[in-house]
């Protein structure tokens, strides 16, 4: 990336960060397209400088070219680390961006985990995304993450939503609404990051492992099961507190206090942000979504090692073994932080490593180690991984469903080119004397 616009010198933080997907020339000379939105970016920072006390370059963050080169990586993750809000400019070119979609995807992690960590009940999730519509783009185009945000584009005026900013920015005549409609976006930007008040997340992630959050063509979201093997309070084995536990096998919250949420809602979470539909359901209840005889679909297990003190539990690990499912990923959390897990954490491993003989290697279907991720941001991080290696199984194992019937006869390479030649009882071409004549004509000399 040459330079970016907004982003400020050394220590400062943008307050917003606004994703776009580049538009190509559609001849080299030609003005650069993404002159219009470098634009719109500097009205709106001017807007929010006035809405704000703001030092002098630290509105937004916006990147000029998307070209590799040094440090990019690096400043993108620090700007996506640190902006209190993400303004995805949308366009049918957006959700078929896969750097779109990792931006989208890092920051959404943030705000899954800060609701996990600080929700109780999660009645009003943070997000701290605010779209606008660049190009209007119907609804049934969008991905389910931007689907479920729920946006009401014509608060910001009629015009605006049915031209998008592109629209007001280059006819004249729609002027003030696009000075409307930019104030109002930068208004909506200041009331989210006030309200939100997003923690940073992290400036060192590895930006090249960030998966994109639209899927790999932007199409629509495909299934996925995640499914729980926990302890309830009434089901735990002597010695096991009940603080992480509740009335039922989903309610497990492996890394309280400093979580809040059970696990299973922050890992729902997380998957759709990948643009999943999810399933969840509690594998001692249901286990028959995960032991199905074929691939139903690819799924995550969250394990507790505590629950495999009953026997109930091994016995249906035993049985996920049995048959080779490598399309269920296997996710064993532990916490760092939890005494009584620590002082036994040897013990509970090797009943794990003994429950998941059955997965030797990455063909096996992929497994987290049997020690435990120690934190919930390490667990967050190896989520997309368990997905992505889930689906990769499925795909080579799913039963495929040919269309009825025999098919039509087989080409074959004839003396004019490609073509069928007469069709023999088994419907496939044959050849024929006459073929073959042709054949050796064309292979020895002209006609006389």
């Amino acid at each position: 990336m040459q330079g970016s616009v907004g982003a400020g010198g050394d220590g400062q933080k943008p307050y917003f960060f606004l994703s776009y997907a580049h538009t190509p020339k559609s001849d080299p000379k030609d003005k650069d397209p993404n002159l219009w939105v470098q634009r719109f970016f500097r009205d709106l920072c001017a807007h929010v400088m006035q809405l704000t006390p703001l030092p002098a370059g630290s509105a937004g963050f916006m990147d000029q070219q998307m070209q590799p080169g040094e440090g990019w990586q690096e400043r993108l993750s620090e700007a996506l680390a640190y902006c209190k809000v993400f303004v995805p400019l949308y366009s049918p070119r957006y959700f078929l961006s896969e750097q779109c979609g990792r931006e989208w995807f890092a920051f959404s992690s943030r705000a899954a985990t800060q609701n996990t960590r600080h929700s109780n009940n999660n009645s009003n999730p943070v997000t701290g995304i605010v779209p606008a519509l660049w190009v209007p783009v119907p609804t049934r185009q969008l991905p389910q993450p931007a689907e479920r945000l729920q946006f009401n584009h014509a608060t910001f005026g009629d015009e605006y939503a049915d031209e998008g900013f592109y629209g007001l920015i280059k006819l004249n005549y729609l002027r003030d609404q696009y000075e409307r409609a930019v104030y109002r976006l930068a208004k909506r930007i200041v009331n989210v990051a006030q309200q939100a008040q997003l923690e940073h997340g992290d400036p060192h992630q590895d930006y090249a492992k960030v998966p994109p959050a639209f899927g790999p063509t932007g199409g629509p979201a495909r299934e996925m099961e995640v499914s729980v093997l926990a302890c309830s309070r009434s089901s735990l084995p002597t010695g096991r507190s009940p603080d992480c536990y509740g009335t039922e096998a989903l309610d497990w919250n492996p890394y309280h206090p400093a979580s809040s949420r059970p696990l299973a809602d922050h890992t729902v979470d997380v998957v759709r942000n990948l643009n999943y539909t999810v399933h969840l359901s509690d594998f001692e209840a249901e286990p028959q979504r995960l032991l199905a005889s074929g691939p139903p679909g690819p799924g995550l297990l969250l394990l507790d090692r505590w629950a495999l003190d009953a026997r109930r539990r091994r016995e249906l690990l035993d049985q996920l073994g049995a048959t080779r499912r490598p399309w269920i990923s296997v996710m064993v959390p532990g916490n760092v932080a939890d005494a009584e897990t620590h002082a036994r954490n040897e013990e509970l491993s090797q009943h794990t490593d003994a429950a998941l003989a059955a997965r030797v290697d990455e063909s096996d279907g992929h497994r987290t180690p049997s020690a435990g991720l120690p934190t919930l941001e390490a667990f967050s991080k190896a989520i997309p991984g368990a997905v992505k290696a889930a689906v990769k199984h499925y795909e080579a194992n799913a039963p495929t469903y040919p269309p009825p019937g025999s098919g039509g006869p087989m080409p074959r390479v004839l003396p004019s080119g490609i073509g069928y030649g007469a069709g023999g009882p088994s419907g496939r071409g044959q050849s024929t004397d006459q073929d073959k004549n042709h054949g050796d004509k064309a292979e020895g000399s002209s006609d006389d």
